[in-house]
């Protein structure tokens, strides 16, 4: 059997491997230099730079002769000749450096080390990670969705968002056949002791000391991860092989184990690392003790902010030999018990949910179970997806507050014509009308009015003008009236069309509404000018010229009547009275009774044309408004129906929000 192997990637630089030759997380065993104590995958510097200088001499030999493999190691251990046909396992095509110990080897106490041979290794193709439509046709809704939003909104505002489509975009082009875990727990609850249970063999270093684990390594059951192991910034010292056998590669193929630092680490960087490494990982094992289980740094810095991952989260409560008689059970049901008021679903009876379980990672208890749930759980192939999708839930929930929140309505029809009455106020399109109307009256009054009293009008406006009867507005009195008419109008428009909008885009509709105000007043004062009254004169009526003439006969009638009497008072006609006066009382009498039936007949005709002229102002004055106010919020308005119809795609829900 193979113990421990050290990952190297050759396409890093091997100076890396030489400077840090040192590092590792066993002791050297006695005699030997190049001995690993307990499997653990390291040599001191002497015996690094003679493990190089062997793989150099072995290539060099491999180009000269196919057939030939020798290894020469002139450091400061004795030297040994290699077999790579009978020690290897073929080429990992994730192109990391292996060095492997012989378990038979070590149990002679010869450290003896073999190193796989590099040249150009064969690497089969691997298959990137493949979205579901639904899953696909949510990122390229939330892609739209921050197009949209980014003359909207602010950038911190849209930091999540952007976060998880470049995360969602990176993870599709790596491999869809391995499931990155990531272990992760406070100080002392056996994180490591775990990594290496399920790894059968000391990879990560135990001990007293806190904290142990200073930097994350990982752990890759098989090839291809090279990639993925990139993504989490871990070099190449860092990578390991658990240990080989064909019943634990065949369980947990496609899995890639890594082992954080303490996420209560005093040390800053260890809990920077380890913010980083979870919003990378596909799923995280969260590994609690019986003391620190209830920790409400754990619960409410990760576990509750992280509720919608359930399908992605497993919680181990390791330490259980610890715990005497029934009381590991007792401590479960409790860990169940705040997990579930964290808001975080378990997967129970068959539901999707958080995967909770009990082990011991010291007696072994408990890791046959785990490392059959993990099983199965890789061989899904879907956690990366679950993991983008649960990202996208938690990016929609924050982004809630900026796009939906159920309460808007709209610029509704009622708002339009409110907006277009007070603009026609404001322009007094009312009073233009009824001015139209009595000039209509007027006109038709003295059309068809007697001689006499147009007389006598025009003798009382001769003695008492019209401007001294009444006290006149000056212009700049009903200029500041029609102004702050016209703005308490867009206040009020603005104000119903921003209500129920989420405050960013009720502040862009106010903003719309306020720049199509500036110079409103104005264009409106030169619509009153240009509308109030028609170009040409309206037509008459048809009966106006027979009332004219009828009121011109009224008038000869008085004057022959008047003149009958006068030659009859002279004594140049004879006596005749009642003729004479007949006509002039016919004339005095009919004159007012046609002017009289005029003025009936003149209402109809009055009263439309000043509605007309009333029409033809709030027309302008409503399309002005429409112009330069409406038409702004409503395509401010429209993008926000875009946006909202975008943000119910990234939720998934099929019904409008708000």
């Amino acid at each position: 059997m193979t113990a421990a192997t050290d990952h190297r990637d050759h396409s890093d630089h091997t100076g890396d491997d030489e400077g840090h030759g040192g590092e590792g997380q066993g002791d050297e065993g006695p005699g030997d230099g190049g001995h690993m104590d307990g499997g653990h995958a390291r040599v001191d510097d002497a015996e690094e730079s003679a493990l190089l200088e062997a793989v150099n001499s072995m290539e060099s030999a491999n180009s000269t002769d196919a057939d030939t493999e020798t290894a020469a190691d002139p450091g400061p251990g004795p030297g040994a000749d290699t077999d790579t046909g009978a020690d290897s396992e073929g080429f990992w095509d994730d192109g990391l450096i292996a060095r492997r110990v012989s378990a038979t080897d070590e149990a002679q106490g010869h450290g003896q080390v073999v190193r796989e041979p590099v040249g150009e290794p064969w690497t089969p193709p691997v298959a990137p990670l493949a979205y579901d439509r639904t899953l696909r046709s949510r990122l390229d809704a939330l892609r739209e969705l921050v197009g949209l939003s980014r003359t909207r909104l602010d950038s911190k505002t849209l930091a999540e968002a952007g976060r998880v489509l470049d995360a969602a975009a990176a993870r599709r082009r790596l491999s869809g056949q391995h499931t990155v875990v990531a272990i992760a727990g406070a100080t002392g609850s056996g994180k490591s002791q775990l990594f290496n249970a399920l790894a059968g063999v000391a990879i990560s270093e135990t001990g007293v000391r806190r904290p142990t684990t200073a930097a994350p390594i990982t752990c890759s059951w098989s090839d291809g991860a090279a990639t993925l192991i990139d993504r989490l910034g871990i070099p190449g010292r860092l990578r390991r092989r658990p240990l080989q056998s064909p019943e634990a590669e065949a369980q947990l193929r496609g899995l890639v184990l890594v082992d954080l630092p303490d996420h209560d680490s005093a040390a800053v960087q260890h809990r920077e690392q380890v913010d980083r490494i979870l919003g990378l990982v596909d799923a995280v094992i969260w590994v609690v003790d019986p003391e620190k289980y209830a920790d409400a740094v754990l619960h409410e810095r990760y576990l509750r902010p992280m509720a919608g991952h359930a399908e992605v989260t497993f919680v181990v409560l390791n330490q259980i030999d610890r715990l005497p008689g029934e009381a590991a059970d007792l401590v479960l049901d409790d860990l169940r018990r705040l997990l579930d008021e964290d808001g975080i679903a378990l997967g129970e009876y068959g539901e999707p949910g958080a995967n909770v379980l009990a082990v011991s990672a010291l007696t072994g208890k408990g890791i046959g179970e785990l490392r059959e749930a993990l099983g199965h759980f890789v061989a899904e192939r879907g956690a990366a997806a679950r993991r983008i999708s649960a990202d996208l839930d938690s990016a929609a929930a924050r982004l809630w507050p900026v796009y939906a929140n159920g309460q808007w309505a709209g610029l509704s029809e009622e708002a339009r014509d409110e907006f277009a009455d007070r603009l026609a106020d404001a322009v007094g399109a009312t009073a233009a009308g009824e001015a139209a109307e009595r000039a209509w009256r007027r006109h038709a009054n003295r059309a068809c009015g007697t001689p006499w009293l147009r007389l006598w009008r025009w003798y009382q406006d001769l003695r008492e003008p019209p401007t001294g009867r009444q006290a006149v507005r000056t212009y700049a009195e009903e200029e500041a009236t029609a102004r702050q008419r016209v703005e308490q109008a867009v206040r009020t428009v603005a104000e119903q069309a921003s209500g129920g909008l989420p405050g960013p885009w009720a502040q862009a509709v106010r903003e719309a509404a306020v720049r199509g105000s500036q110079g409103l007043p104005e264009a409106l004062d030169e619509l009153a000018a240009g509308a109030g009254s028609p170009a040409d004169r309206p037509p008459r009526p048809g009966w106006w010229p027979l009332a004219v003439l009828a009121q011109a006969s009224m008038t000869i009638l008085q004057v022959i009547g008047g003149l009958w009497l006068l030659g009859q008072i002279i004594g140049f006609m004879s006596p005749n009275l009642g003729v004479p006066v007949l006509l002039m009382a016919i004339g005095i009498v009919g004159g007012p009774g046609i002017e009289w039936a005029c003025k009936l007949a003149v209402r109809g005709p009055a009263r439309r044309y000043g509605d007309e002229a009333e029409r033809r102002l709030r027309e302008a004055a409503a399309a002005c408004g429409r112009a330069r106010v409406l038409d702004p919020m409503a395509a401010e308005l429209l993008r926000y129906r875009e946006v909202r119809e975008q943000y119910v795609r990234v939720t998934g829900v099929g019904t409008p929000i708000g």
